[in-house]
């Protein structure tokens, strides 16, 4: 609303373009965020999606500072997480732990401050403390038989930790909890699951059988 209504359109539609691609092509979706960028630099949501952008790319120098910006302008703290997760990309998960006990951390809702239990646990495991970010993550949502949005993730992070831990029996318990949870496949939780049941996937047609199909004129779609 305070750009002019042919730069607010151009800008939208720049924004719209990075929301379409920053999953499937996320070089793409910074491109976009650039052009917009150039174009409306002193408004917030350009900035947090140029942010979001340069995040999916893996340039966290770049997103940090675009978060950080947007931020200072609209005075929300709902980018706090993503942002200690840019300071683990830059290889200072301490950082990390600190922003993880700063006050913004309280004034997140609790899908926030979820996130950055995973961020703060993250950051445990970056240095080492395998055991610490297994107690990071417990907690009442951990616990709760509730399923929200963030609880498939809480619950593989659990179970991954678990297991590079050496817990494997428990591991398998919070993977199995984690495919109840995870309805729409969002983790590899199953595929987790199944490795440790000794579950082995194989091609139904090997290489030699394919090449015998394909010597008689006959390929796997013939077969069929």
């Amino acid at each position: 609303m305070s750009l002019p209504k042919t730069l607010a359109e151009d800008v939208a539609r720049n924004l719209v373009m990075v929301a379409r691609l920053i999953d499937e092509d996320p070089e793409q979706a910074y491109a976009y965020s650039r052009i917009a960028l150039r174009l409306a630099s002193r408004v917030a949501a350009v900035r947090e999606a140029a942010g979001f952008a340069a995040y999916a790319t893996q340039k966290y120098s770049e997103a940090l500072a675009e978060f950080r910006a947007a931020k200072r302008m609209t005075g929300s703290v709902e980018l706090w997480p993503v942002m200690a997760d840019c300071e683990r990309g830059l290889g200072r998960p301490e950082r990390a732990m600190a922003m993880a006990g700063e006050p913004e951390v309280q004034k997140l809702d609790k899908a926030g401050q979820v996130e950055m239990r995973l961020v703060a646990a993250g950051a445990r495991r970056d240095m080492g403390q395998i055991d610490a970010a297994i107690v990071t993550l417990q907690s009442s949502e951990l616990a709760s038989n509730a399923v929200h949005p963030w609880t498939a993730r809480l619950r593989y992070a659990y179970a991954d930790a678990l297991l590079a831990a050496g817990r494997e029996d428990e591991a398998r318990e919070w993977f199995a909890k984690t495919v109840e949870a995870d309805k729409d496949g969002s983790t590899d939780a199953s595929d987790r699951l199944a490795e440790l049941d000794g579950v082995e996937f194989v091609d139904a047609l090997d290489d030699d059988d394919a090449a015998d199909a394909d010597v008689d004129g006959e390929g796997p779609a013939d077969q069929a």
